[in-house]
């Protein structure tokens, strides 16, 4: 049987005992965190979103560490005092302290951070990056690796880099040439030996152990803020290139 939780063996900020699925805060300051994260806690304490928090002017000290309008939904702030408890659908969850750093996350991943971290919409869709000092959570399925450039990472491997640039595309081209990979591309199909994120310059990359990625709304909201510039025959051949992933699943 596992531990039986209370309050005085959750001290400080941590996994749950001898669980990586879970993490505690004990929250004696707001946190920023993924909308739909808390699982438990102790104490007294209420959660805003964002919207909420900023209109209302209780968290103007929070307005200028955001500066992604499309992820504003996906967050809440958690106030008050006690232990905190978050989790993530049964993923790994790590703590990441930033010193004056630069680290981008995939949105999907990204479930708690300081309000003292500026949050930014990356250029790459579906991406967000914290900079600053403070500490940030993610979540990943199965345990993160922590690689230097030069490398080259499956897409749906990737969960974040750090203080490098972002990274750029990369086809192999022997693959893409090859019969087999020519009528999966009719298809739409593709694959991390088909195409894979090229990271040159130094830093640090952040990989998941599987290819599994945990959620795609973010990418798909990105695509649709692009619709409305899109004549008809793009947006016709988006409905084709979807209806054939579909068929295909």
């Amino acid at each position: 049987m596992s531990d039986i939780l209370n309050p005085a063996v959750l001290v400080g900020d941590d996994n749950v005992p001898h669980n990586s699925y879970a993490y505690y805060i004990t929250l004696d300051k707001p946190w920023i965190m993924s909308k739909g994260a808390m699982i438990a806690y102790y104490g007294q304490m209420q959660f805003r979103t964002l919207m909420q928090g900023l209109q209302s002017g209780l968290l103007a000290s929070i307005a200028g560490t955001i500066s992604a309008p499309m992820y504003m939904g996906n967050f809440v702030v958690a106030e008050g005092q006690g232990t905190l408890i978050i989790g993530d659908r049964g993923f790994d969850i790590n703590s990441f302290d930033l010193d004056d750093g630069n680290l981008t996350v995939r949105a999907a991943n990204l479930l708690a951070f300081e309000p003292g971290l500026q949050l930014n919409q990356s250029i790459v869709p579906g991406y967000l990056t914290l900079i600053g000092t403070g500490k940030f959570l993610a979540s990943s399925n199965g345990p993160v690796m922590f690689a230097e450039p030069p490398v080259r990472v499956d897409p749906q491997s990737l969960v974040g880099w750090a203080d490098c640039p972002s990274p750029s595309h990369h086809y192999d081209q022997n693959w893409v040439n090859g019969f087999m990979a020519a009528g999966a591309a009719m298809m739409g199909a593709g694959s991390g030996e088909e195409q894979q994120f090229d990271f040159t310059s130094a830093g640090t990359v952040l990989i998941q152990s599987s290819e599994k990625v945990r959620d795609d709304a973010d990418v798909v909201r990105t695509i649709e803020t692009q619709i409305p510039a899109l004549s008809q025959g793009g947006i016709r051949r988006i409905m084709a290139t979807a209806q054939a992933h579909i068929s295909q699943q």
